[in-house]
């Protein structure tokens, strides 16, 4: 029998009542496609040595990375901000890429990837893109279902076998710029990056969207179960 392969998820910082909190979907959606789940807050202080018990890394969701790590300026919008956390996360992703390990970036985590690789971030989408598409709903705050593209010569395609999936986001941040060594995978149709892959790591995708709140989803589960088997390689 194969080893299940333990996924490290990166999590919050310890809340007012000291809890370290973590959506309980990210955890069903690696149990369900044959992953162990572990939790990584932001108070390690080895992020190589973590790494080295891991088969796979997700960046999860969660508030803003500090303008000073893209050189961007501050903005009134801009909240939930964890230096401890913009720390670990960004060090985890640049060690994850350069070591190899197959690595998940989502929502906040597609922004990890691409500050720790050189990209920016758009401050406030509805600024550069208008409001034609709801990326996020504030009152009540909740994730909010929108359509996405998948492009057609993706490696993105080949795992959820579509080119237009409706999907659900929340997120007021966006990448504006990535880097030369990612290539771009999906977009919605204000122009919003809604998906990157690596060119020349194994596996490292990021998606923009939240997969792990659309499990029902076949696509979702396909994609999902893929990021496992790349961890048991």
């Amino acid at each position: 029998m194969m080893r299940v392969p333990i996924i490290g998820i990166t999590s919050h910082s310890r809340n007012p009542l000291g809890e370290v909190v973590l959506p309980g979907t990210y955890i069903d959606a690696v149990q369900s496609s044959g992953g162990n789940p572990i939790l990584l807050p932001p108070t390690q202080t080895d992020p190589e040595a973590l790494l080295s018990v891991l088969d796979g890394l997700i960046l999860s969701g969660g508030g803003d990375i500090h303008p000073i790590h893209y050189n961007g300026e501050d903005h009134p919008t801009i909240y939930g901000v964890d230096d401890d956390r913009d720390t670990f996360e960004i060090t985890l992703a640049k060690l994850a890429l350069l070591k190899g390990i197959p690595v998940l970036g989502i929502c906040r985590g597609m922004q990890i990837l691409t500050v720790a690789t050189g990209g920016n971030l758009i401050q406030h989408v509805p600024e550069v893109y208008g409001d034609a598409i709801d990326h996020r709903l504030d009152h009540p705050r909740r994730p909010i279902p929108h359509d996405v593209e998948i492009l057609p010569e993706s490696r993105l395609f080949g795992l959820l076998k579509e080119t237009q999936m409706n999907i659900v986001s929340w997120h007021h941040q966006a990448v504006a710029e990535f880097s030369s060594d990612w290539q771009l995978a999906a977009r919605s149709s204000d122009g919003v990056i809604e998906g990157i892959e690596h060119r020349n790591h194994p596996w490292a995708i990021a998606l923009q969207w939240h997969p792990e709140l659309s499990m029902q989803d076949l696509a979702h589960q396909r994609f999902f179960r893929a990021f496992i088997s790349a961890c048991q390689a």
